[in-house]
Formats: C-alpha cells, sequence, structure tokens
C-alpha cells in the first residue's frame, strides 16, 4: 500500500494548525487512518514520529520568527504552539542547545533542525531516494589520494571538484583495485554542526582509495580515513538533490538517534553503483561517524 499520499493529508493538516494544541489522533483522522497504523508509516517513511515532527517543525518556524521579526519571545513561544516562554526555552535548549535569546543575539540559522515544510517533491524524495534508516558498518583505515575544494551546502561546487579531480587522476600511482571514490567532508574550522549553515564555506576533498602514498605527486591532497564505526545513507538520484538528504540526516536523524557522534569526518562513498551526477539510478553511500 502506498502511504504517501495518506503522509502528504497529514503533513498539510499540521502545517496549517501547526500553531494549534494539535492531537496526533486528529492528524491521523485528517489523514483517513488509525493514529497506530499512520504514525508507524509516518516513522518507517519520514524517520520520526508524527508527534516529533509536530514539535521540531514548530522549534523551526520559531527559530525563523526568532532571526527575522522583532517579535517578543513569549509571542514566538505562544504562536508556535508553546504554553510558555520556559517550556518553548527548554524545548529550543535541547535541540539548539543554546536558549532562544542567544540564537538570536548570535543569529545562528543553522542547518541543524532546520526542518522545513515538507512538501510533495521533498515528500518523494524522502521515501524514494533516500535510506531514513541508516545501517551501521565498521570500515577499516582507509587512504585516499586526492584534492581539495571548497564549497556550501547552497552553493554545491562537487560536480565542478569532482570534473577536476577526474581530469588527473590518472596521475595516481597505487590506485586500489575496487576503484572507490570518496567525497571527505573536512572540519570547518571553527565551525560545528550547531553553528553551520547552507551558506557557511566548508572543504571537500575528492579522490579515490589508495593501498599507498608512496610516489604520490605533490598537487595530490593525502588523507586516511581512520577506523571505526558509521552509520551509512543511500542517496539514490541526481545528486543536485544531496543537500536535500543532508538536510533529513542532521535535521531529522540526527535529533532522533540514540548514537552518539564521533568527531571523524564524515564521508560521500562513490562505488560500482556511481552511475553519474544525474543519473536516476545512481547510488551514493553517506557515511556518519558514530561511536
Amino acid at each position: 500500500m502506498d502511504y504517501r499520499l495518506a503522509l502528504e493529508q497529514a503533513i498539510i493538516y499540521i502545517e496549517d494548525m501547526l500553531g494549534e494544541a494539535i492531537k496526533v489522533e486528529d492528524v491521523a483522522r485528517a489523514a483517513g487512518y488509525s493514529y497506530y497504523h499512520l504514525n508507524r508509516q509516518f516513522t518507517a517513511i519520514l524517520g520520526e514520529s508524527i508527534g516529533s515532527y509536530i514539535k521540531k517543525r514548530r522549534l523551526a518556524n520559531a527559530a525563523k520568527a526568532l532571526l527575522y521579526t522583532n517579535k517578543r519571545i513569549i509571542d514566538v513561544a505562544l504562536d508556535n504552539g508553546f504554553e510558555s516562554a520556559e517550556s518553548f526555552s527548554r524545548a529550543f535548549k535541547f535541540i539548539y542547545k543554546v536558549s532562544p535569546q542567544e540564537y538570536r543575539i548570535n543569529r545562528l540559522d543553522t542547518f541543524i533542525a532546520s526542518k522545513t515544510k515538507l512538501h510533495a517533491n521533498l515528500l518523494e524524495h524522502l521515501t524514494c531516494n533516500v535510506t531514513v534508516h541508516p545501517t551501521t558498518v565498521k570500515l577499516p583505515e582507509t587512504k585516499v589520494a586526492g584534492i581539495r575544494g571548497e564549497t556550501t551546502l547552497k552553493d554545491n561546487k562537487l560536480a565542478e571538484l569532482w570534473q577536476k579531480f577526474n581530469k588527473i587522476s590518472t596521475r595516481i600511482p597505487h590506485r586500489s583495485l575496487n576503484g572507490r571514490g570518496f567525497g571527505i567532508c573536512e572540519a570547518c574550522h571553527e565551525n560545528s554542526l550547531y553553528s553551520m549553515s547552507d551558506e557557511v564555506l566548508f572543504t571537500e576533498v575528492a579522490g579515490i582509495e589508495v593501498d599507498s602514498f608512496e610516489g604520490l605527486p605533490a598537487k595530490f591532497v593525502q588523507k586516511v580515513i581512520p577506523e571505526g564505526r558509521y552509520a551509512v545513507f543511500t542517496h539514490t538520484g541526481t545528486l543536485r538533490k544531496l543537500p536535500q538528504t543532508f538536510h533529513y540526516i542532521w535535521g531529522t536523524w540526527f535529533l532522533n538517534t540514540k548514537e552518539e557522534m564521533d568527531e571523524r569526518e564524515d564521508f560521500e562513498l562513490y562505488d560500482q553503483r556511481y552511475l553519474g551526477y544525474d543519473h536516476p539510478d545512481s547510488k551514493v553511500d553517506l557515511y556518519i561517524p558514530i561511536k
């Protein structure tokens, strides 16, 4: 059974009633299903419960209001379904790690918890092109040789970086036989997940797995991915929608998982399933380090 229509109806109802005292049973009734069945499908397909989605949408709306309006914090809280400034502040700080006032003062328009309204195209992307429940793997130490570039989530320049790399990649010695490619998101200087936004510049290394760095020309970067555990998501289809997948990971999964994040770098892994930047059947694995 295709639950996407029911999920779309549930989301429309939630958005229309976001500032009201929404009961999850009312959401299910609007979608034409029992609470049990709708919530089970909501969690299975979108990676979180109905209640979690409502709470994080309210907080995301409130975060925008803190940045882009002059409303008092109590008014922002009441407009978004919270009963008091105190309950709003507790919920806000739990998700954003700072108080509403600190968030406003420091202009922290982050992508952590920036849960945008789910429209039809995004809902289809999550149901068809992302594994919302990751697998967990242990990766051995891996050597990667490549080149470094800069990008943002908003102005994604990964395609240009890979084009540049592919033109010179044959000069790399000791390439591993499996031919796996890696796009490594490097630490963002002083930025953390809770201060990054779509417009924050970060560096990415595009490269391939090698057995040794011996004889590697100076123009290439040496990276060693340390052994460790990773949560692995699979993105299907065009890489133009990769930012949407990352928004799901950091705006939904990250806020619901019981896994503890590690400080190792996250990366994309390209193997024989990668069929091209815009190929509809292409698959890329996204590795998120966990302890």
